[in-house]
């Protein structure tokens, strides 16, 4: 399988594996700057690991927040708050791996919006109830 690139307003993702190349079993992503820092939310239906493959990462899973660099990973399991943010902003680039595969599915419906120009609250809204992600 082709990497997959997915952009959508300031964020651009490669998509490494997906629910259709592994049999359902993980999403691999790769963020790349500039990104906007991820805010506090909740998988309802997967676990998440964050790999940081260049600069630093503040992780936050549930009341801990861990600071990583390339090489080091933080693992946030469904069902617990998490956020993660850039210690330099716009800098660094981090891989999130989803068990199971198919939150690859939210991304590509946010980038099918932007491109068509129907981005914005509702569309973060929809994908965001389809695929169990609760923003806090």
């Amino acid at each position: 399988m082709a990497n997959e690139r997915l952009t959508f307003g300031e964020v651009s993702m490669e998509v490494l594996a997906t629910a259709d190349s592994t049999a359902g079993a993980m999403t691999a992503i790769v963020e790349t700057p500039p990104l906007a820092d991820t805010p506090a939310h909740v998988h309802a239906n997967e676990d998440e690991l964050f790999v940081a493959l260049e600069g630093e990462h503040a992780i936050t899973v549930g009341d801990e927040e861990s600071t990583i660099g390339p090489g080091e990973a933080v693992f946030a399991p469904r069902g617990i708050p998490h956020s993660q943010r850039r210690v330099v902003e716009g800098e660094g680039r981090i891989m999130f791996v989803c068990t199971p595969g198919g939150l690859e599915g939210f991304f590509r419906e946010l980038a099918r919006a932007d491109a068509d120009g129907t981005l914005g609250p509702d569309t973060y809204a929809a994908a965001s109830e389809r695929y169990g992600i609760t923003w806090l």
